[in-house]
């Protein structure tokens, strides 16, 4: 992805603008003119797209660090005209606020895109990670078990549903005992890219403990990791904001769930080298005869002093309890 140099500030900054000047220039040339970088005289970098008199005045303080709003600016040999005017204030923000500007410049790239609208929508998707960037990356295995989860929610449940009833139904990022709620069912979603099978690795005995009222089902998917695979965490993310684009409530909750599945896009380079191949997926009924380890299976409770479980459980024998192997099965069994 094309993005803003970062020896461009440095640049900037040997200019030592003065009084109440800017001095800038284009963030991401080979994209878009659209996008500017700029330094103030104390030291603070801005990002400024020129206005049209299609786009409206924008504001914004919500965000520590982070102020937006609409200035009329002149540039050398040329009337005054509005700019919308990012400033960071924040030299931790740094390295993410390069990541908006190349975002910003990403869509404005494309054609019939309004500044105002564009910014409002990328300023709200990045102010849930604004000033808590997780320091570390998602690890292997918190990566692909967030990939299930979003296929399951993108494949399978939304296109049932509206956006905000299928976007509610995800609970696991809030601390809920399944990944997926609602009344009457819950699914757990496991993926594996192990050779030998659909073998996934349970944590805890409650698990696979059936919802007080109502059936668990078990969602699970097998991956494969490849060079020329076209699946990526960061795609995958694309696509779900992409269908959920229309209905602001909906994509709200859907950010916050991402962050607090440990998710930040400013990691969004290193994700995307992890492509991903679809080798099956599956649901299947959590019932009496489904390998799992619960409370129940101890005749007199779970063993003194015995604080985690964690096991195995291999499915490839278990066609029999399948519910759907493919999205279109499952469509009336999950409305």
């Amino acid at each position: 992805m094309n993005s803003i140099d970062p020896e461009l500030w440095g640049r900037l900054d040997q200019a030592q603008p003065v009084g109440g000047q800017l001095m800038a220039r284009a963030g991401v040339p080979d994209l878009t003119e659209r996008v500017l970088c700029a330094f103030d005289s104390q030291r603070h970098r801005h990002l400024l797209i020129p206005l049209t008199s299609d786009d409206s005045e924008f504001r914004d303080a919500q965000s520590r660090g982070l102020m937006v709003s609409t200035r009329e600016l002149m540039v050398r040999g040329q009337p005054a005209a509005p700019f919308l005017d990012m400033e960071c204030h924040d030299a931790g923000g740094y390295a993410v606020f390069d990541l908006i500007g190349s975002e910003l410049a990403q869509e404005l790239a494309q054609p019939g895109r309004q500044a105002t609208d564009v910014l409002r929508r990328v300023l709200a998707r990045w102010r849930r990670f604004w000033g808590q960037i997780p320091r570390t990356m998602l690890s292997r295995d918190a990566l692909l078990g967030l990939f299930g989860e979003l296929w399951f929610f993108h494949v399978w449940l939304r296109p049932h549903l509206s956006p905000v009833e299928a976007i509610q139904r995800w609970r696991g990022p809030f601390g809920s005992r399944h990944d997926f709620e609602w009344p009457g069912k819950s699914v757990e979603v496991k993926a594996t890219t192990s050779t030998r099978g659909r073998i996934h690795r349970i944590h805890g005995i409650e698990q696979l403990q059936g919802p007080e009222q109502g059936e668990l089902l078990f969602f699970s998917i097998r991956l494969r990791e490849e060079g020329g695979a076209s699946n990526t965490l960061p795609g995958l993310i694309a696509l779900c904001r992409d269908t959920l684009d229309a209905d602001p409530e909906a994509l709200s909750r859907f950010e916050t769930a991402l962050a607090q599945a440990g998710y930040s896009p400013a990691h969004d380079e290193e994700y995307a080298k992890i492509r991903l191949r679809l080798v099956e997926e599956g649901l299947y009924r959590v019932t009496a005869g489904f390998p799992r380890v619960t409370i129940q299976s101890f005749s007199t409770g779970v063993p003194a002093g015995v604080e985690m479980l964690e096991y195995e459980i291999n499915l490839n024998t278990y066609d029999h309890l399948s519910i759907a192997a493919a999205a279109e099965q499952a469509r009336a069994y999950l409305r």
